[in-house]
This record gives structure tokens, sequence and C-alpha cells, in this order.
């Protein structure tokens, strides 16, 4: 049986089984298990443990300082990551939120190919974007026609 946070996470986890999960845990992002060895690696990191499990079992992990989250994910998505962020959403007890575990959502996803943030673009090269709509008064099927 997991702890309440190692559930959290794992749910999380679930809903982008692709991205390596930035995990906010106070004043740190963190993550867990394989996101945790591929982290340590990229990024040049201590990988450590912690013990998550409800029977005490001792969970991979690696993090970085929240204040340095843009620098870690420019490294990231350099590296060909896919990143989901998993901000706190409510306050923690200790800063007057409700007594519990602190609620948390995947804030955003970043790819090589969603890259908005000016700090993270590549220069001084082409950063290319490119979109794709259908007309919304066209009834679908007709636009192959």
């Amino acid at each position: 049986m997991a702890t309440p946070a190692r559930q959290q996470f794992l749910d999380l986890k679930a809903q982008h089984p692709d991205a390596l999960l930035l995990f906010r845990m106070g004043d740190f992002y963190e993550t867990f298990d394989e996101d945790a060895e591929v982290a340590a690696r990229v990024l040049g990191i201590a990988l450590t443990s912690r013990p998550m499990g409800g029977d005490g079992a001792r969970i991979p992990l690696a993090g970085i300082p929240y204040h340095q989250l843009d620098r870690y994910l420019d490294t990231l998505v350099a590296a060909g990551y896919r990143v989901a962020i998993g901000e706190q959403v409510s306050l923690p007890p200790s800063r007057g939120g409700a007594a519990g575990l602190v609620e948390r959502r995947i804030t955003r996803v970043v790819t090589p190919g969603t890259v908005d943030d000016g700090e993270l673009l590549a220069g001084p090269g082409h950063n290319w974007l490119a979109a794709a709509a259908r007309d919304a008064s066209t009834p679908p099927g007709e636009a192959e026609r």
C-alpha cells in the first residue's frame, strides 16, 4: 500500500505516462521511480530514495529546488523529454491550508514541440511552430471532398 503522497504521484503519472513528472513537494520538484533515474542521469543530480510505500519500501527519488525549475526544464526538453509539471494547488497546513494532503494537479506539459516560454526557446536559430484547425462550420468528413 502506498502513502497518500505516493498515490497522488501515481495518479498524476497515470494521466501522462509518457512524460517525466516533476511533482512539487514544498520547496522542491521531486520525481520518483524510473523518472527519478532518468532525471538523475540527464540532469546530473543525485539519485536517492525515500520510504513511500505503505510497508516502508524505499522508492527512487531525484529532486530539484523549485526556483531552479526553468534551468532543469530546459535541459530535459533539450534532451527530447516530455515533462509534466505537478503543482501544489492548495496550501499546506503549515501555511494556513486545510489539514490533510496538499492537492496537486498537472498544470502544464512541456515538450520540445510545445515550448512557448522565451527563456526555454532555442536560439539564435529558428524555432518553428505549426498549428492545424478544422473549420467548425464544415461538417466532419466534408473537408476531405
